[in-house]
């Protein structure tokens, strides 16, 4: 790709009317643009981005046994009405056509997924079943001011287990643990991000967030220094001591929620009379969990956490290219026939590059690359080409590196 061309540019000042460091910063880069408070349209850059978080979460999701499925967003007001969320959820978007027929635009999605369900389980041998979803969410934040951490329109994975008891239920929950913990260790962020004890609500003692430290957050939570889990602000009133390993060490940390998981048991399996036949013919409820992850929320934690004063730092695996190549060569037209043979070479090997052929000084490009972060700069100028070939430096380090040619390319295999 060159960045000549890219849809997009970057910006020198932050929008005046953007607070939280994810915005200003995905925003000066040229990554995102706001339509409106909590709405943002994802640019290439920012979509290349996306679409890395995405397919690592769908690897997963697969690995663990997830279906992929695509739900719709506007659901039938008698399926709220059902479950009784209807009235009582009060960030819900409601729409009205003009006969009178009332929607929701779904922030969630068990009024859809549990009728779906009830029309493929019928015996003991459909379960276990896992049902999952990347898609738009809708809900009526009032309080949209932290960029893509909190939006009114958002993207969301949601997968639904469905179980015959509460015991296999009980072990996909501790398997989708592992799951979550091997998403965000990939995304960059896992040392910083603590499986959460937070409240259950009505139906089960504790659910589990996975909370990222970071000033950014608007959540507080308490680390336990032995073994890092942590309890979620609202329950630690009644959690003195680390649940899963007793200590009392806890150190007050702030942090933004980036999934949660839930042991729904029967709460929106009952309402729609979600039953299977067991091995004796007998109806018994089908036990459900429910296990979401923001992929804007989670682009943007990766932002607040990784960013320095320059800009940003996207690890390998999210990054939008694996290399920025830079093009020094000024006037020097054989200089850049040299840096024109790299790009080639990188695309024809299948690399996915942002070459920066824009006609600026090398500080201003330099500048730019910080600012974008891609995860490996490239640079080919007379310097480095005297010295045997490119220079190699990636984001997150301080110093660069001048290898050959050769070496440069072997980088790239696999």
């Amino acid at each position: 790709m060159l960045q000549s061309q890219l849809f997009g540019k970057t910006r020198k000042e932050a929008p005046s009317d953007e607070v939280a460091k994810n915005a200003k910063l995905l925003i000066r880069a040229g990554y995102i643009d706001k339509l409106q408070a909590g709405v943002y349209t994802y640019l290439p850059l920012g979509f290349r981005v996306l679409k890395k978080i995405e397919a690592i979460i769908r690897e997963e999701m697969d690995a663990a046994g997830g279906q992929e499925i695509l739900m719709p967003s506007l659901h039938p007001k008698d399926n709220w009405e059902t479950t009784g969320r209807w009235d009582s959820m009060d960030d819900l978007y409601k729409v009205q056509d003009s006969s009178g027929r009332e929607n929701a635009l779904g922030p969630t999605h068990e009024e859809v997924v549990v009728p779906l369900a009830k029309q493929f389980v019928f015996s003991y041998k459909d379960l276990p079943l896992a049902l999952y979803q990347i898609q738009n969410k809708f809900r009526m934040e009032l309080r949209a001011k932290s960029g893509i951490l909190r939006g009114r329109e958002f993207i969301m994975k949601d997968l639904y287990s469905f179980h015959r008891d509460e015991a296999d239920l009980a072990a996909y929950y501790e398997k989708m643990k592992g799951v979550y913990k091997r998403v965000f260790e990939r995304m960059g962020i896992g040392a910083v991000t603590h499986l959460t004890f937070a409240s259950g609500g009505s139906f089960a003692k504790y659910s589990h967030e996975f909370q990222t430290v970071t000033p950014a957050g608007e959540d507080t939570i308490h680390v336990c220094t032995k073994c890092g889990i942590a309890i979620n602000q609202e329950v630690v009133a009644d959690q003195k001591a680390c649940p899963e390993c007793g200590s009392d060490e806890l150190t007050q940390e702030k942090a933004i929620e980036v999934g949660n998981i839930f042991e729904l048991k029967t709460k929106y399996s009952a309402p729609f009379n979600l039953t299977y036949k067991d091995e004796e013919g007998k109806d018994q409820p089908v036990i459900m969990g429910c296990y979401g992850i923001g992929l804007g929320r989670l682009m943007g934690t990766i932002v607040e956490v990784l960013a320095d004063e320059k800009g940003i730092v996207w690890p390998e695996e999210v990054s939008p290219f694996q290399v920025h190549l830079i093009d020094l060569s000024g006037k020097n037209e054989e200089l850049k026939k040299e840096v024109q043979d790299v790009y080639e070479k990188l695309s024809a090997a299948g690399v996915a590059v942002l070459f920066d052929d824009r006609d600026l000084r090398a500080g201003e490009k330099f500048a730019d690359a910080d600012l974008l972060g891609i995860s490996m700069r490239a640079v080919v100028s007379e310097k480095s080409l005297a010295a045997g070939g490119v220079e190699v430096k990636y984001r997150a380090e301080q110093e660069g590196k001048i290898v050959s040619k050769e070496e440069f390319f072997k980088l790239f295999v696999r």
